[in-house]
């Protein structure tokens, strides 16, 4: 899958493909389809798809095998070792459905001999399938398989039989030992459920014990003959089940050669088909192809877009017009019409089909080569512009004179007069070459540049004036407008630029400089929340009454003492004041927002007790009072 491909996205038409198949086998070849280079057999494939696809459609969906794990079975089968009951009921599942395949293809005659001939490489596998299906069904071995088993078996069940007999006896005779009244088996053994304390009086061995030790399992006395007998007849029942196996073994690794041919056509079936029913769900069709210098496409669809809304493409290339300019409006459908010729080309020389109307002409390519898409690229350190050109590099580099070249927005990204010149000189080089190729622009030198070039056809994609909707419709021979202020308005972009940008675009940007915004637009409110600027000393102050949270145990505490000069903090946390650094304080809110000016903030940090005194010392104060001090003695006078 080459780079050209994926852009074009011929991987995903793949993986639709791979979808289809039933088998793992066919998924992995069909993840191999390419464009093939020699004509008759790209011919050759389309006719096999539109074969497929009336047998299909005639004679009903063809019985497919899913083959999983059949390569493991022959190649273990042939390496000596047994195959299980379930491997071997899956070799004979794949037998069936060849068998199935053979009386198909016979029916298939009525309709296409063609497809009908691959009967003749599928081999004969019934004879295998009749034996294993006489011995095994799924993961059992039949008691036909052999005679010997059949009696053996009737001797087990017999053997069981007595064994069970002998215990219903031993329970009648020792009821009153038991811990429950029923039969059961531990470790392959048929025991009885014995209480522990008559463990010593019940006549047998212990085989097993319950989890809480209250019950003994125990195997009677008079039954032990009878279940050595029943391990003899066990051992050589599987004796005998082996003997069968490894006979069904050796037949399988004896039509080694022919199951490996029986899957290889199968798995080419698988794969013929795929294509026959991703044509059926696409509404695709064949096409002709020719070898001559010629592509035509007659109601076209990309076969990736929903079929109801896409807009057909119509386009002929022919010598000597081997290019097309198409001009047109953004998101008119350019990109569109590229890929379109690009992908169809790519299926239609993969021998697919592919959705369109009679009359298209697929012509041979060697090559499509694609530049579509922002190919920036930041871990290479491509620009858009560098990303567009190394892709043309690498285009002029392979492209022959059977190359298809699809080149989207030729020359952007760059300065416009540079970018016109090279994206002319690019264009000049291919119509040197007389590849085919068709280039998208909003240039107008190179529209310009199109229309006065021999063998070069401008085309336009169609837009609607009036409705300001794109048309979708690719119109050969004419140029077109970008119509880049109409979608601008389309798509709700303000008036007052739409009518500043018409002005610039007709006079200039000089033009109307005293009505520059003739509009104005509402420019919405920034939702940016910036840090307040620090105070002096370098880190925030705060402020007495500030309501902060101390981090990092997210508890909300008030400001009592304002940053000292070392940016230590006094706040009050539940009651009490503590000192901390002022980064790990966040304010909530301002005290100015919490507080009136002259608010008291006493009534946050003292207690009642300091309060009361203080207001009783505040109402006694006398500014007068001088108090005198005598031999140790204090005397107030005024």
């Amino acid at each position: 899958m080459t780079q050209d491909m994926a852009t074009l996205d011929f991987d995903r038409i793949i993986q639709h493909l791979q979808s289809h198949a039933v088998s793992s086998q066919a998924r992995e070849l069909l993840a191999e389809t390419a464009p093939m280079m020699n004509e008759g057999l790209c011919r050759a494939r389309m006719e096999e798809t539109t074969a497929a696809l009336h047998v299909m459609t005639s004679a009903g969906a063809p019985p497919l095998a899913e083959m999983e794990g059949m390569e493991k079975n022959i190649a273990e089968a042939v390496q000596g070792s047994m195959l299980l009951p379930e491997q071997l009921s899956g070799v004979a599942r794949f037998c069936v459905t060849v068998r199935r395949m053979r009386r198909y293809l016979q029916s298939a005659e009525l309709f296409s001999a063609g497809i009908a001939s691959w009967q003749t490489e599928l081999p004969e596998l019934q004879a295998l399938e009749t034996i294993i299906d006489a011995c095994v069904r799924e993961d059992v071995i039949l008691d036909d398989a052999s005679p010997a088993l059949r009696a053996l078996r009737r001797q087990r069940e017999r053997a069981e039989g007595d064994i069970r007999e002998k215990l219903n006896q031993v329970m009648l005779h020792h009821k009153q030992k038991l811990a429950d009244s029923y039969i059961t088996q531990r470790s392959g053994i048929y025991v009885l459920p014995v209480q522990k304390r008559y463990q010593s009086a019940f006549p047998g061995r212990a085989v097993d014990a319950s989890a809480k030790g209250s019950t003994v399992f125990m195997e009677p006395a008079a039954v032990q003959t009878l279940r050595q007998t029943l391990e003899t007849l066990l051992v050589d029942i599987d004796a005998e089940e082996r003997r069968i196996l490894w006979s069904l073994t050796d037949s399988v690794a004896g039509e080694e050669a022919a199951l490996r041919a029986a899957m290889r056509v199968m798995t080419a079936l698988d794969a013929l088909f795929a294509r026959a029913k991703l044509s059926a769900e696409m509404h695709a069709r064949p096409v002709e192809i020719t070898g001559d210098r010629r592509l035509k496409l007659v109601q076209a669809r990309h076969p990736l877009l929903d079929a109801a809304s896409c807009v057909p493409l119509d386009l002929e290339m022919t010598m000597p017009n081997a290019g097309i300019a198409v001009t047109g409006p953004n998101t008119g459908g350019k990109t569109v019409c590229l890929k379109t010729v690009g992908l169809l080309t790519l299926m239609a020389q993969s021998g697919l089909h592919i959705p369109c109307n009679d009359g298209t002409v697929i012509g041979m390519t060697d090559r499509v080569l694609c530049d579509i898409g922002d190919s920036q690229s930041i871990s290479q350190n491509l620009s858009t512009f560098s990303g567009h050109m190394t892709n043309v590099i690498r285009i002029l580099d392979a492209c022959s004179r059977d190359s298809l070249v699809l080149l989207d927005e030729l020359g952007s990204g760059t300065d416009p007069k540079e970018g016109s010149g090279l994206a002319a000189a690019i264009l000049e080089e291919l119509v040197r070459r007389g590849c085919f190729f068709l280039v998208t622009t909003h240039d107008p030198q190179i529209k310009q540049w199109a229309e006065q070039t021999q063998g070069v056809i401008s085309a336009r994609m169609a837009f609607d004036r009036e409705s300001l909707q794109p048309l979708y419709r690719l119109e050969m021979g004419v140029s077109g407008e970008s119509c880049a202020i109409e979608i601008a308005r389309r798509l709700g972009m303000d008036e007052g630029l739409l009518e500043r940008a018409k002005q610039v675009a007709e006079h200039g940007p000089a033009a109307a400089k005293e009505n520059r915004q003739l509009r104005p637009m509402r420019a919405p409110v920034s939702r940016l929340v910036r840090m307040e600027a620090k105070k002096e000393g370098g880190f925030e102050k705060f402020t007495m009454g500030d309501s902060v949270q101390l981090l990092p145990e997210k508890k909300t505490a008030i400001v009592y003492q304002s940053a000292d000069e070392n940016g230590n903090v006094i706040v009050q946390l539940q009651g009490r004041k503590i000192t901390v650094r002022h980064n790990r304080l966040r304010l909530l809110v301002p005290a100015a927002e919490l507080y009136p000016p002259d608010y008291d903030f006493s009534i946050i940090f003292d207690t009642v007790a300091n309060r009361k005194a203080a207001h009783t010392i505040a109402r006694k104060h006398d500014e007068n009072a001088v108090v005198v001090l005598r031999e140790g003695k204090e005397d107030s006078k005024t």
